[in-house]
């Protein structure tokens, strides 16, 4: 599908965590844009905001977590050039996990193969653990 004029490019942030062998997802609430999805928790870069600042602001607006961003470790661009995510390892910096109901209807730490088995998992996800996050997690399990 190609771009068409006035077709305007988002930019967004996703927030890799992960523990134990497991990445925290989340399936996003009923009413939203993807409603019902399941995703890594993430959003829209606001006007001014580093891709770090606004990874930390999502991550507390969605789970109500508090997060230190390590590195950016991917990019995914949607087939039709308007949506570019890129994916940020971060660590969490308190345990302790709040979803916004009017953004998360539900939060699982889940494995690869897991995630491979939600239900409507957006399509980047795919993307993601075949091309990072296996890896990540392999070398959190070597360290």
């Amino acid at each position: 599908m190609s771009r068409r004029k006035g077709d305007r490019k988002i930019e967004g942030v996703v927030a890799v965590v992960h523990r134990d062998g497991r990445f925290l997802m989340i399936r996003r609430a009923e009413g939203i844009l993807a409603g019902g999805a399941w995703c890594f928790v993430g959003g829209a870069i606001e006007a001014g905001e580093t891709q770090a600042e606004a990874v930390v602001r999502k991550f507390r607006e969605e789970v109500a977590g508090h997060i230190r961003p390590i590195s950016k470790v991917w990019e995914y661009t949607r087939p039709d050039g308007l949506l570019v995510l890129h994916w940020w390892l971060v660590e969490l910096e308190r345990d302790t996990l709040r979803p916004d109901p009017a953004e998360v209807a539900e939060l699982r730490w889940c494995r690869p193969d897991e995630i491979e088995a939600l239900p409507h998992l957006l399509a980047g996800n795919h993307e993601f653990l075949d091309a990072v996050g296996r890896r990540l997690l392999g070398a959190a399990r070597d360290s």
